[in-house]
């Protein structure tokens, strides 16, 4: 009988130990599967940031290919339509100009790069949140720490003319709750080579 008390004794010790592996393992699983759902946002908003950065390649490449189309205009040292100051949220042409749609003309080469420039920054507006442009001719767009800058240091038409777009966007770096606004830099910017006038 004695023996048989001091079995029962172990057994409930033994049944004690197995619950707390169970809830050691428990514990343990937590922290794997919180890791895992933390990975998932972190990718879920690099996908976004990259989508986002596609987005404004591709609106940049196209204004690109429209002033190529009207390169008489795009190569003007003054008074070019394309030509913008910084442009904010929402973004609107210093000369808005709807001749593209149905039932108007666009009859001067003038008019048209007008309702291209403001049908593309429409599109712009929409595409990308808090979105900032500016296209000028720029012989310097980045600061000597390599980051896109806003400012525009030429006025000599020989210089390159440059698309450059910012939005706001969350930081990627882990804890960091700052959002990087599009006034901060741009962060596409795009050299356009409108054609020579030969």
């Amino acid at each position: 009988m004695n023996s048989f008390s001091r079995r029962a004794r172990n057994a409930g010790r033994v049944a004690g130990f197995t619950l707390i592996e169970v809830l050691v393992s428990i514990v343990v699983l937590s922290f794997g599967l919180l890791g895992m759902v933390a990975l998932q946002a972190a990718s879920l908003q690099a996908n976004r940031d990259a989508r986002l950065q596609s987005t404004a390649v591709v609106l940049a490449r196209e204004l690109a290919e429209m002033m190529r189309g009207n390169k008489d205009q795009a190569l003007l040292a003054t008074n070019n339509p394309y030509l913008t100051g910084k442009l904010s949220n929402p973004l609107v042409a210093p000369s808005a100009s709807y001749c593209l749609s149905v039932g108007s003309s666009c009859n001067t080469p003038e008019k048209v790069a007008q309702a291209e420039l403001t049908d593309w920054l429409a599109r712009v507006d929409d595409a990308l949140p808090g979105a900032s442009i500016r296209i000028c001719r720029d012989a310097a767009p980045f600061a000597s720490d390599g980051t896109a800058q806003w400012g525009c240091t030429s006025s000599d038409s020989s210089d390159p003319i440059l698309v450059k777009i910012g939005w706001s966007r969350p930081s990627l770096k882990s804890g960091d709750t700052n959002v990087w606004k599009a006034s901060d830099r741009p962060s596409v910017v795009l050299a356009v080579t409108p054609g020579s006038t030969l």
